[in-house]
């Protein structure tokens, strides 16, 4: 099993208004993280990788 992060607002919940989304608690800065069975520092080092560009685009 492989870790996955998805965006709830454009995937799971996609199909509802953004009303609908706000009363279900999905806002748009959702992402969702299902950890799978990776070593713990693999995980960190991606991450950490994700979230520098993140950080570079804004």
């Amino acid at each position: 099993m492989k870790t996955i992060i998805t965006h709830p607002g454009s995937t799971s919940h996609g199909r509802l208004s953004e009303a609908n989304r706000q009363l279900a608690g999905i806002q748009q800065s959702l992402v969702r993280i299902a950890v799978g069975l990776e070593h713990l520092d693999d995980l960190k080092a991606d991450l950490s990788r994700g979230l520098d560009l993140i950080s570079a685009a804004s």
